[in-house]
Formats: C-alpha cells, structure tokens, sequence
C-alpha cells in the first residue's frame, strides 16, 4: 500500500534521531508491535550493562587510582563524567518511554492530518533543522570515535601518556580492569568491547540531546502555525470554529511542553552541574599548562579543546531550543494581544483571551524546574565557570 506525503514526510523528520536511540534501544517503542517493544527493551537492557561493566565500572576505579594528581584526574573526568551522564539519561528514557511515547505519537499526527500550504512549509524548515542537528552530532561522534579507536589499533596516540592506569598496551580510554589487558586474546577482546560500548555510549549520549531538540523544535513549529492562524483568522469562513481549533491546539502544545519538562528536567540539572564542572577544570587545565609551559603533550591538548567544544555545542543546543520556545510562545501572546477582541462578541473575546492568559507565562524547559534553558542561562553559565576557573588558578599560586 503506498504511503501518503505525510507518513514519509514524519519518516524524514526523525529517521536519523530514530536510528541513533534505536542503537541503544531507546526509541519509544510502538505498544501495537508486541515484538518490536520487546527487541527494544532488550537492547536497552544490554547496552545499559555493557556501558556499565565496560565503561562506567572500570572508569570510576581509575579515577580511584589517580586521585590526588590534579592533571590526571581532569584527564579522567574527560570520559568519566560523560560515561556517568549517558547512564543517567538512558535512565531517564527508560523510564518516561510512555510519556515520550505520547509525544512521537502526537508529533506523527501532526504530519499526516491536513494542513495549509504555508504549514507544512514551517514544519519542514524545523524538520530540515533538526535533521542538520542530528547529523552534525551523529557524524561528530562517530567521527570521534573512529579517529580514537583507528590511532590506537596502529598505535600512534597515547603511546606517549604517562598514566598511572597505562598497562603496556594502548586502550582508546585508558580504564582500569581487574585482569591483564596487555596479554593477548585479552587485550582484543576488550579493544573490541570498548569499540562497540563506545559507539552505543556516544549515540545515547548525542541521540537523547537531539531527541529533546526533535521534541522542542517540533512544538516551536506547530506554535508558529498557531501564531499564522492567529492573525489570519478574519479570512476563515467559519470564525468560531476556527477560534475553538486554536484554542484547543493551544492547550495540547502547552500540555505536550509540559510533558517534555518533567521528563527532562532532572537531566537538564544533572547536565547543568556537569557541563559547569568539566568545563571548569578544563578550563583550568589550559589556562595552568599555558602558564607553565609544559606537562601535557599537543595531542592531549587538542584532545581537552575538542571536548571543550564538544560539550559546548551539546549546552548550547539545550539553551538554543529552549530560547527558540520562548520567542515562539511570547508571539502567540503578542498575536492575541494584538488582535481586535474588543470588537467581537463577548464569548469570542473571552475565548482570545483564554489564549492571552495562558499565553502570558512563556512556554520553557528547564533544569530542574528553577533554571530555565535560554542563552541567558547559558551565558551566565559561561561566566560563572570562567570566575571559578580563577579562583583555582589563585589557590594554586
């Protein structure tokens, strides 16, 4: 049976999220497919043990081991904290897939029931973003991951680090394991296991980021229909039918961003904290190798800026469609606002400003309810680390 333009049009808006959750087993699955919900939850369930008993486990021993030497264990924390928060936000999908599972749901409604010209024009721009979004991160993980694991199996990085947790054989992360890495077939075959933990590890970690933005962007493009339909509402034949619609998509956005916010914004705080720390002592391990001229190698140091970078992009992406949110949701206030509802009937301006009053309280995300995600967030964000960063450059002297 051929498929219409919207079931192919939603297919092309999430194929590429859908594939990196997939790996991992983190998509929501469909409840009508008995079988494919139950290969889903086994695919979660393996990749989160894997991550945890070949990654997170023997990470967390190696910081153990290299505790007390400030450059080592920024080192650590490198992949540490990333490992610890990719356990944290497989937790969280695994358990909100049901409300998440409302969302994919509501957002392949959205595509295939019948809409305007000019609609279907706006949520293909926000598709076409949130497919560039996912590609860039997809490509720069797998990137990241293929340069690591290639320069180890020839042997040509990390060959000169001196690490307490070096153990004659190069591993991509130099985690600690409780049996001889160096001797043969144990070394491949824990190369091998680090290969395809990183690579689950590094689609989990990037594929959640890009599914909260699929999510946000999806509902910043259904709020900047509303907003057209707002201001053209005089050339619909059927006004209050027209009106009632509004009012009703109004309220599901709302309730959909709402689902959205309680299901991330534990991890948004998490990430929050976790971002301000990385970025921090990284910082700090720049600043104090430039000012005493040595201690890390070239490769080393384009490694600490790569991630520097690396989790900046992933922070600005939160605080990016969490600014977009907010300008969306305060131009459906403003459209209302605007509107000439004291020339109308007295039930059609109690119905616009229905719209008003819920539209004066911006729609955000936020990190744990108190912190919302905008680029004022994420500036402040910046500033405070920078003045932490000093404050340990002057304990040092």
């Amino acid at each position: 049976m051929k498929r219409s333009s919207g079931h192919n049009d939603f297919e092309w808006a999430v194929s590429i999220n859908r594939l990196m959750l997939r790996i991992a087993g983190l998509w929501p699955p469909d409840n009508h497919d008995t079988r494919e919900a139950i290969k889903s939850k086994i695919r979660l369930l393996y990749s989160f043990i894997m991550v945890i008993i070949i990654l997170a486990i023997p990470a967390l021993i190696s910081l153990i081991r290299v505790w007390g030497d400030m450059i080592l264990m920024i080192e650590n924390l490198q992949y540490t904290l990333p490992i610890m928060g990719t356990i944290f936000k497989i937790c969280i999908l695994w358990q909100k897939q049901k409300d998440l599972q409302t969302i994919v749901d509501m957002i392949a409604t959205d595509w295939l029931k019948p809409k305007t010209e000019v609609e279907k024009a706006v949520m293909l721009k926000r598709a076409r973003i949130i497919r560039i979004m996912a590609m860039c991160g997809f490509s720069g993980a797998l990137l990241t991951i293929v340069i690591a694991f290639g320069f180890t199996c020839f042997e040509l990085i990390f060959k000169d680090m001196t690490n307490l947790t070096d153990s004659g054989k190069s591993l991509p992360l130099p985690l600690h394991y409780l049996y001889d890495v160096s001797k043969s077939p144990q070394y491949e075959l824990t190369l091998l296991a680090q290969g395809f933990t990183t690579v689950t590890c590094g689609c989990s970690y990037t594929g959640v980021d890009q599914f909260l933005g699929l999510l946000v962007l999806h509902v910043c493009g259904q709020l900047e229909n509303l907003h057209f339909r707002l201001t053209h509402m005089d050339k619909y034949a059927n006004f209050m039918a027209a009106l009632q619609y509004n009012v009703q998509d109004h309220v599901r956005l709302i309730r959909s961003i709402e689902i959205i916010d309680h299901t991330f914004d534990s991890m948004l705080l998490i990430l929050l904290l976790y971002f301000a720390i990385l970025f921090c002592f990284q910082g700090f391990l720049i600043v104090d190798v430039v000012n005493q001229k040595g201690q890390l190698s070239l490769k080393q140091l384009i490694w600490i800026v790569a991630a520097i970078v690396y989790i900046l992009m992933h922070m600005c992406l939160y605080c990016v469609v969490g600014e977009i949110l907010v300008i969306q949701s305060e131009k459906i206030y403003q459209a209302t606002y605007e509107y000439p509802w004291y020339n109308k009937e007295p039930k059609v301006a109690k119905s616009l400003m229905l719209i008003m009053l819920r539209a004066s309280k911006p729609l955000q995300i936020t990190a744990g309810k108190t912190f919302p995600m905008t680029m004022a967030t994420f500036c402040n964000l910046l500033k405070t680390s920078a003045g932490y960063i000093s404050v340990l450059l002057a304990n040092q002297d």
